[in-house]
């Protein structure tokens, strides 16, 4: 909409996680560095944890390509990538077996599954090709498909691992770990990257990278004081920069203005931050009436 008033070829902040978009910000090339030498060096587990939206997604994907894309990486490794990880046991091998290119009948039951799967896997080795199980969304795995997942890693020789597991997730998935059940699953992460939200430099860098690679060559679109504006109100976390940014833009495109103002900035996030009902407004206040009340009670049995 905005793209033609702006001198764009295309939205800079989309919501899809573009790798043609993948900004090398310190902490993000830091964890794809990481994760490359992992597997280069045959590790068992590797974990990388991020809240919502700090980028774990574009992450999984550029990992994806370098695996299928690289040529000594293709030659090296067979990815297997588990988007949905809200799969049972048997689920999970299902997808496993189906990912290495079995065919698996819906009755077999999970020893036949994992026999089927670690010959595969034997086979692949014979090949020189270790696997690589991708799994995004990993807080979400049920603790006993977890484990299932952890009988597939045990398959190994006296020289190598011939399954490596990366484990994108949020902070529950640090939750889920911790239970006593997995603590021989804790044991194999050797490696663990835990990503941040961007100061106020990085969201610069990010900001024109974008910018730049969508075609945009005119004077700065963003002041300091929009970008101060933009940092408190996105707190650093790469999805929500885009949906704000991409905001402020149609904001200033509906003024017929060339530059991001603050006040297009707390335009975006108004129109972005959760609201009550509309239908019903009293609720609000009733609300944070209750939660005054609430408080003032713990406090009065807090001194009893």
């Amino acid at each position: 909409m905005y793209e033609a008033h702006f001198g764009l070829n295309q939205p800079p902040f989309s919501l899809s996680p573009d790798t043609a978009l993948f900004v090398r910000l310190d902490d993000h090339e830091a964890c794809y560095q990481l994760l490359t030498h992992v597997l280069n060096t045959g590790e068992g587990f590797l974990k990388v944890i991020g809240d919502v939206g700090t980028g774990k997604t574009i992450l999984c994907r550029r990992l994806l390509r370098y695996l299928s894309d690289d040529h000594l990486a293709a030659e090296r490794f067979h990815s297997v990538y588990l988007p949905n990880p809200m799969l049972s046991p048997v689920g999970l091998y299902r997808a496993v077996g189906q990912e290495l290119g079995l065919s698996v009948p819906m009755k077999t039951d999970n020893a036949d599954l994992l026999e089927q799967i670690n010959q595969q896997i034997l086979n692949l080795a014979q090949q020189q090709r270790g696997v690589v199980v991708v799994v995004d969304e990993a807080q979400s795995l049920p603790a006993n498909t977890l484990e299932a997942l952890r009988l597939i890693t045990n398959l190994e020789t006296e020289q190598q691992k011939l399954v490596q597991v990366i484990l994108f997730g949020q902070p529950e998935l640090d939750d889920l770990l911790n239970q006593n059940r997995f603590r021989q699953l804790r044991q194999r992460i050797t490696f663990a990257h835990y990503l941040q939200p961007l100061s106020r430099t990085a969201m610069r860098q990010y900001l024109d990278f974008r910018l730049t690679h969508s075609g945009y060559n005119g004077p700065s679109l963003i002041s300091d004081r929009t970008l101060k504006r933009l940092h408190r109100l996105s707190g650093g976390v790469p999805r929500m920069i885009n949906v704000l940014t991409h905001k402020a833009l149609l904001s200033a495109f509906a003024d017929k203005r060339f530059q991001l103002s603050p006040g297009d900035v707390d335009r975006a996030w108004r129109d972005s931050r959760p609201r009550i009902n509309s239908r019903r407004p009293w609720l609000a206040p009733v609300l944070a009436g209750a939660a005054v009340s609430l408080l003032a009670m713990i406090t009065v049995w807090s001194l009893l």
